[in-house]
């Protein structure tokens, strides 16, 4: 009687999934930056006729539809680097149009439709940051990403750095595995790879290798860590000062009752301030801003009365504050302006 077999349905994480996310957070940035840029620049052009409005919408879908065809149809590793690439900028040209889809009017300039696609990029981010996490290691898992590593022979394009890793993973496997399968097969692979025949590639230093390491050596020489805190505080610094500028402005100014309704004539004209609730969260996104400003200074004088570890974290805390809560309302209010400060932080 044959004897039952448990199958094992636990999903592994692919070897390099943190570099394909990172790759597509990149490119979905640019994506909607470069799209917002080039639209304002050309003052939104429209690709069709008095009948036909081919939204940029229906490229990103193109796009993502291509990436995930090469991502099923092809093993090669390179497909996956090119397919995170087209899939970051597809949802970014999806995401960007967010606002027609949410509106009955189909209105592109929806205030709120900038706080989406930020928050959805946080969301991402987070993600990213879970996947970058050490993973837990166990045979399966190891032997899964060995296999991996195996097209680099397949491609003959293995090196000496991708040999040791394939043959670190492979051990592991043989002295951790719990079924005798995998560690017989990762025996048996462990031999193949040690063998005189299998072609190891000597890499030779392009551009681009040679580029990166003179900024390493332009970064050991010039960033100490002197510089490195000056630079790192003078900015904090000037980020603290620029988050007190509104309410500053509001308070010191003798006319700052001109200034104010400036800046609701012009909120209203954008259909961002259409009620007191409105007003109402412009007004708290100021004060929050200011008061955020005043706590990032506060860090800052810590640290240099010599709390580093105290002002660190209070730096971090408010950072962290100026990302998740108050570029959510910077987005609405000031729309993609706030794409550059948002970066800086």
């Amino acid at each position: 009687m044959q004897p039952m077999i448990t199958r094992i349905r636990k999903p592994v994480e692919r070897e390099g999934a943190e570099f394909y996310l990172f790759l597509v957070l990149l490119s979905f940035a640019a994506s909607v930056a470069l799209t917002r840029l080039f639209l304002e620049l050309t003052g939104y052009p429209q690709l069709g006729n008095d009948t036909l409005h081919i939204a940029h919408v229906m490229w990103g879908g193109l796009l993502l539809f291509i990436s995930t065809l090469l991502m099923l149809i092809y093993a090669n590793r390179w497909v996956y680097r090119l397919g995170a690439i087209l899939s970051g900028v597809g949802v970014g040209l999806f995401m960007d149009e967010v606002g027609k889809f949410i509106t009955q009017t189909n209105d592109y300039f929806y205030p709120p439709a900038a706080s989406i696609i930020y928050a959805f990029f946080l969301l991402v981010v987070i993600f990213y940051m879970e996947i970058r996490r050490s993973k837990r290691r166990d045979a399966r898992s190891e032997l899964y990403r060995a296999l991996d590593t195996f097209e680099e022979v397949l491609d003959r394009d293995l090196d000496h750095i991708e040999r040791a890793e394939l043959e670190a993973r492979l051990h592991y496997v043989v002295e951790n595995a719990e079924h005798y399968e995998f560690s017989n097969l990762a025996e048996e692979l462990l031999q193949f790879i040690q063998s005189k025949h299998i072609p190891i590639v000597q890499r030779t230093s392009g551009w681009v290798t040679r580029l990166m390491e003179s900024l390493h050596d332009f970064d050991q020489r010039w960033f100490t860590r002197g510089r490195m805190q000056a630079i790192l505080l003078g900015g904090l610094g000037v980020l603290g000062i620029w988050a007190l500028r509104d309410l500053t402005l509001l308070l010191l100014d003798t006319e700052a009752y001109e200034y104010l309704i400036q800046v609701l004539i012009e909120q209203i004209t954008n259909g961002r301030v259409t009620s007191t609730t409105g007003l109402a969260w412009l007004t708290a996104g100021i004060a929050l801003k200011a008061t955020l400003g005043l706590v990032l200074l506060a860090g800052i004088g810590m640290f240099l009365a010599g709390r580093e570890k105290q002002g660190l974290q209070l730096i971090f805390f408010v950072l962290l504050l100026f990302l998740a809560v108050v570029n959510l309302l910077e987005f609405y209010f000031e729309q993609f302006s706030t794409i550059v400060p948002a970066t800086v932080q």
